[in-house]
Order: C-alpha cells, then sequence, then structure tokens
C-alpha cells in the first residue's frame, strides 16, 4: 500500500497546477452550498466517471468543505502519477490482502474530524449518465470501522458543452441526515440524490 507523503511545498505547488489545469480546460465550476458538521470528519461518496474526478473533487473541497483532503484511488495510477500522494492520495488494489490494510487505513482517517476522505464506491468507470450507481462492498468496512465518527457527504458531478468551446462542471453536492451502516441503504441514498442531480441537470436550457 502506497501512503500519502507530506511535502508542503510539493503540495502548494500542485495545488496551483490543479487549480490552473481547471480553468484551462473547463468553462466554469459550479456547485451548491451545504453546511457540514465541523465536529465530525467527511467520507465524501461520488459518481466516478473519468479521468478530472479527483482533481474536481480536490477542488471541490477546496472551495466548500475544506478539509484535509485524502483519496482512495488504485495503486497503478498512484504510481503512475507521482503527485497524487502529496495531495493526500492513497492505494487500494482490488481483491488483495493489501486491500483491507487501505480499508483500515481509510477508517483510521475518518477518525479525525478534520480529515475528508473521497471514495468512489462504483470502483471502476461508469457513464456519466449511467442510470444505477453501483456500490462495492468493501466501503462497508470503512463505515462501520469508523461509525459515529463522520458524515456522509454525496456528489453526483456532470460536465457538459452547451454553448461553449470548453465544457462546463456542475457538481449536485448534498449531506446525508442518516447515518447508517447498511451498504444497500447508503446505495439506495445516494442513488436518489443521483437521480435527483441528473434530473436538474437534464433540466437546463439555455
Amino acid at each position: 500500500m502506497i501512503y500519502p507523503k507530506n511535502n508542503s511545498f510539493i503540495r502548494a505547488f500542485f495545488h496551483r497546477y490543479i487549480g490552473y489545469i481547471l480553468h484551462s480546460n473547463f468553462q466554469d465550476f459550479n456547485f451548491n452550498s451545504i453546511q457540514i458538521d465541523q465536529h465530525k470528519s467527511v467520507l465524501l461518496l461520488a459518481n466516478h466517471f473519468g479521468w478530472w474526478d479527483g482533481f474536481l473533487l480536490y477542488w471541490l473541497n477546496h472551495k466548500l468543505l475544506r478539509k484535509k483532503f485524502h483519496i482512495m484511488i488504485l495503486e497503478d495510477t498512484v504510481r503512475k502519477v507521482f503527485f497524487l500522494k502529496y495531495m493526500g492520495a492513497f492505494s487500494v488494489v482490488k481483491n488483495s490482502r493489501s486491500m483491507i490494510e487501505s480499508l483500515n487505513y481509510a477508517a483510521q482517517l475518518l477518525e479525525d474530524p478534520q480529515n475528508l476522505v473521497l471514495v468512489f464506491p462504483q470502483a471502476r468507470l461508469y457513464s456519466n449518465f449511467v442510470n444505477d450507481v453501483h456500490f462495492e462492498r468493501g466501503l462497508l468496512k470503512i463505515m462501520k470501522q469508523a461509525a459515529g465518527k463522520f458524515q456522509y457527504v454525496f456528489a453526483a458531478t456532470f460536465i457538459e458543452y452547451f454553448q461553449h468551446k470548453k465544457p462546463t462542471i456542475n457538481v449536485y453536492v448534498q449531506k446525508s441526515v442518516n447515518e447508517t451502516d447498511s451498504i444497500e441503504e447508503l446505495k439506495n441514498l445516494y442513488q436518489q440524490h443521483y437521480e435527483s442531480a441528473k434530473l436538474l441537470q437534464t433540466q437546463i436550457v439555455l
């Protein structure tokens, strides 16, 4: 397993780099405002549809949630993109012994109210407008081990061009009021948020 590394210089440089590439590649970055409990950490659950996902939600955290960012991503990706571990990334290898270590680490991070842990429950890439959001069961270990220490925040991200040459990002964010430890119930709660967000997205007319 690859753990995050702390280097304030590298982190500051790539923080500016992420801001630059988002500004250069997208027309707008839109999101709604929510209030979170500052005395609890955040388990951020989001749909996973492309290369940009982690950067978009890193920036969402910077602009809105303002927690210490962590993201669980595939180990091959962490190895290929060296700076990710300096931006809070830690690795997971699916269906391996080290996967338990990764899930335990995620749960430990959630014990600190200053932390945010981003997990993509789908665990692989799906269409930006898929109907059903799949949840892998590994998330259940994090939920149970860190129960009572964190709050769920749901994010559903959609990207469309409309009248611009560059696409616009719309992130629909919701804090869940339910503190469930059931993976099925959590999936249903996220699915409700995702469907509502997709409906709002498809109703945009310019």
